[in-house]
């Protein structure tokens, strides 16, 4: 609870010891009042005022103006008649403060779960100078400069492991409770807080480029972007506010005076000026004008919490209208990391043929070179590879120790006049000849992610219709992963204008009310993210133009995180409908109660208090993810 929430609480509990203590004593006139005055004031003061600088700046139609009149009219109306009742105008001062209390300890409450769990802005980073460790601003730190983080340090910019193994936690970035281990070598990214041993980490971004930055910023401007829902309620307040406002002064005066006019009856005005007042009081806008954004806050702190940023609510709502996804291949279904899969044919022995295929291709920064070396598994002499030839579209050959060896696919194969044999398995096949005789071949391909088939699953169940995969593979590699993972559709072979194109073609044929959702990850995919209803990038290893083209970025490139950031957006979206459906329902029957005199200041508090109490609490339902 922050100073002005304890403020306020204090001021609730001395107004409501007052008015209790004022009950129980015999005092009446003009002392009573001043009296009862004290209480009101303490209360309300702060609503006065508001609504005293909105009427000398002509923005006078808010829920302070409306409180304001209603109460000091009520006390007005008591004075007037001489009842010395004056309780029910300080209740509903009272109670509207309590009220006010009670959402902006939800709010704070909700700021703080987001604030906590976005607490990973680092406040230093360590370097080392004449063997000792300083504490520099990480926004001083250069790309490709060295930085130790010890136990119990939050890593402040991203960069590789140099030395030292670790176990880091990254649940303030992914939501995952599960640690993760880091060794020499590895990617890291800023925000894990590295539990167990030091590191050396080489920056490989500035401070402000880093992940940390990135969600940062993100979650700072995501209330900035506005819902049609949001978008509807202010719209809906500035028009509603003066009706109801009019309405009132209209059910203050004419019925007076069409019964002094026309029935020739007496005008009771104090009666009707009361049914205006309580209607005022009925009519204040604030459960609508609150829980609406609050339920919309609350949603992107949920998903923030479930490591899945959401750049704005409009997203959020645009996401739950979701009936199609369509999905990047590399880096989003698959890891996009190439491994040795299969060694067939081999005339050598299989470590033989590893290492001769490893070091003839250790000259090319090719994904297919890495993943020969990262199979090899021994640092690389470079100092044994001699004579090197590259040819372009075919592979190398190179002497390696002397021996010739000829590594790279059927065209290679067929140019050098070697036969060789034709690879049944899906991936990228490269093909070894020493010294002119075919030794055999190794198979290279992407792996699936582990839970990409799940991921399909989950989003069947949650009401997507169609699932799409495009990517720049082969038809033969595209197909395999597809129906590995049970995908509705998958084109292949497509250049990133292709890609866009087709997802045009995608959003033409879709129904109206739905929405498309395209998953992406690379520099490749940020046109189709811009272009989709809906783009949603891999956070941790995404590049950069992914990240900044996308409306929702998953922190740990899982894409089970697609079906579960459609549930929390559909919930969100369900507490929204369900807020504004009470809100106005509850309303209009209580300003028609109102109307006619049924209704009475109390019933007017819970109409606007309590119905706003109600849906603040079913706002705060869209914080808590965790068994969507």
């Amino acid at each position: 609870m922050n100073k002005k929430q304890k403020k306020m609480l204090i001021r609730i509990l001395a107004a409501a010891a007052l008015l209790i203590l004022l009950n129980f004593l015999p005092v009446e006139g003009w002392l009573r009042f001043l009296l009862y005055l004290l209480p009101y004031l303490i209360i309300g003061y702060d609503i006065l005022l508001k609504a005293g600088k909105g009427i000398r700046n002509r923005q006078m139609f808010d829920e302070c103006f409306l409180m304001a009149v209603a109460t000091v009219g009520a006390i007005a109306l008591a004075v007037y008649e001489r009842s010395g009742d004056y309780t029910e105008a300080i209740a509903v001062m009272l109670f509207y403060q309590v009220g006010e209390w009670f959402q902006s300890y939800a709010v704070g409450k909700s700021r703080r779960n987001i604030s906590d769990l976005m607490d990973i802005r680092p406040d230093y980073a360590n370097m080392e100078q004449d063997g000792k460790l300083e504490k520099v601003d990480p926004d001083e730190v250069e790309i490709g400069s060295v930085i130790v983080v010890q136990p119990g340090e939050k890593v402040p910019i991203d960069g590789i492991v140099l030395e030292g193994s670790s176990t880091l936690n990254t649940a303030a970035l992914t939501g995952e409770s599960i640690p993760r281990d880091a060794r020499a070598g590895d990617e890291i990214i800023s925000g894990c807080i590295n539990m167990t041993g030091v590191l050396k980490i080489r920056t490989t971004k500035e401070f402000g480029e880093s992940t940390v930055s990135r969600i940062l910023d993100l979650v700072e401007n995501a209330t900035s972007r506005k819902s049609r829902s949001e978008d509807f309620i202010s719209k809906f307040a500035r028009v509603y506010t003066p009706a109801v406002c009019y309405g009132a002064l209209a059910l203050a005066l004419l019925p007076p005076l069409v019964r002094m006019a026309g029935m020739g009856l007496p005008a009771d005005w104090g009666t009707w000026i009361y049914r205006a007042l309580t209607f005022l009081v009925i009519s204040c806008p604030c459960a609508l004008v609150i829980s609406i954004p609050l339920s919309f806050f609350a949603g992107i702190g949920g998903a923030s919490k479930a490591g899945i940023l959401v750049k704005g609510s409009n997203y959020l709502e645009t996401l739950s209208q979701t009936r199609i996804v369509v999905f990047d291949k590399t880096g989003t279904l698959t890891q996009g990391v190439f491994e040795v899969n299969g060694i067939h044919h081999n005339q050598l022995e299989e470590e033989k043929l590893i290492e001769y295929a490893a070091l003839a291709e250790s000259a090319s920064s090719h994904p297919i070179s890495k993943s020969l070396q990262k199979a090899y598994g021994k640092e690389i002499d470079r100092s044994r590879v001699t004579d090197i030839r590259e040819i372009s579209g075919n592979g190398i050959i190179a002497k390696v120790d002397g021996t010739e060896v000829a590594a790279g696919n059927d065209k290679l194969m067929d140019r050098l006049g070697i036969p060789y044999v034709s690879c049944h398995c899906v991936g990228t096949i490269i093909h070894v000849a020493v010294n002119g005789r075919y030794a055999g071949h190794i198979v290279i391909s992407d792996m699936v992610k582990p839970h990409a088939k799940e991921a399909v699953r989950a989003l069947e169940k949650c009401g997507i219709r169609k699932t799409v995969m495009l990517t720049g593979d082969s038809g033969k590699v595209a197909e395999q992963v597809a129906g590995e993972l049970g995908l509705d559709q998958v084109f292949s072979q497509l250049l990133p204008a292709d890609k866009v194109e087709k997802v045009e073609e995608l959003l033409k044929g879709k129904k109206e009310n739905e929405k498309l959702a395209f998953v992406g990850d690379g520099i490749n995919d940020a046109p189709v993210l811009g272009r989709a209803d809906i783009g949603i990038a891999m956070g941790a290893m995404g590049s950069d133009a992914a990240i900044e083209a996308a409306d929702v970025v998953l922190m740990d490139d899982d894409p089970v995180q697609i079906a579960k950031a459609i549930k929390i957006s559909r919930k969100c979206m369900g507490i929204v409908y369900q807020n504004i459906v009470f809100a106005i329902g509850v309303k209009l029957i209580c300003l028609a109660l109102g109307a006619v005199g049924i209704a009475n200041m109390w019933l007017a508090i819970f109409a606007d208090v309590g119905v706003m109490i109600l849906a603040v609490l079913n706002a705060i339902r869209a914080l808590f993810v965790k068994k969507l």
